[in-house]
């Protein structure tokens, strides 16, 4: 596995996530040590999508987290890049309209969506910027966009056990639940290379979202983004 850098081979990442592929929501619940379950619900409260409203959930991987913009009414459309997430999430909901996207070219029209999210999936793409400027051509004015991705404990003594916890104890642990752990080795390396939360929110609004703010999750572990396409408030 080549070591994490911030200019990525999509097909190399796509092929990583088709190998983890089957027991990823069962690796990332016993990685985070459950907290992915909070997380989940703090997107959902964010975006604050309505019955009858669109939503883009990017990168959905296996569906998990479509699933309760579903469950509430809500018309969601999983899409990933990866055919391995999309055929197991095929399998657990077969209900819901996987779709098969590359963030960087998404196969959907002008202001097609009320709402654009994204888990954990942003630090993968090999153009951030772009990416964004693909979220916000989908979303329709006035719309908005949620990025929920991982980032820098804002306490410097938990930042360090932290950091400890990434690169020493996260390969191991993967090694015993992950089907392919080095990708486990990936993930800890490109947390580590990714921005911290103003930096992100700058490049989000260079992008030409309006109203760009954060909020901190479990410490700054994870921050979630909020934004909107032109005027009207993030959620």
């Amino acid at each position: 596995m080549t070591r994490a850098s911030l200019e990525k081979d999509p097909r190399d990442v796509a092929a990583m996530f088709d190998d983890v592929a089957g027991k990823y929501d069962l690796t990332n619940d016993v990685l985070s040590l459950g907290q992915d379950r909070l997380w989940r619900r703090a997107v959902l409260k964010a975006v604050a999508a309505q019955p009858g409203e669109t939503v883009l959930d990017i990168a959905a991987g296996t569906g998990t987290s479509s699933e309760p913009f579903a469950d509430g009414g809500v018309h969601v459309v999983p899409a990933d890049f990866s055919l391995g997430m999309l055929r197991v999430g095929h399998r657990r909901r077969p209900d819901l309209g996987f779709t098969a996207a590359d963030a960087m070219r998404l196969p959907f029209a002008d202001d097609s969506f009320d709402a654009v999210t994204m888990s954990f999936g942003l630090r993968n793409v090999a153009s951030v910027e772009t990416a964004l400027a693909e979220f916000r051509r989908v979303t329709r004015p006035g719309g908005r966009l949620v990025v929920c991705e991982f980032s820098h404990p804002v306490n410097g003594a938990f930042r360090k056990v932290y950091t400890e916890y990434l690169m020493r104890s996260l390969p191991p642990i993967a090694r015993r639940v992950s089907s392919s752990p080095e990708s486990y080795v990936y993930l800890a390396e490109s947390i580590q290379a990714w921005p911290a939360q103003r930096e992100l929110a700058t490049t989000i609004g260079a992008a030409g979202w309006s109203q760009v703010a954060w909020r901190n999750l479990t410490g700054g572990i994870v921050a979630l983004h909020r934004a909107v396409n032109g005027t009207g408030k993030a959620g």
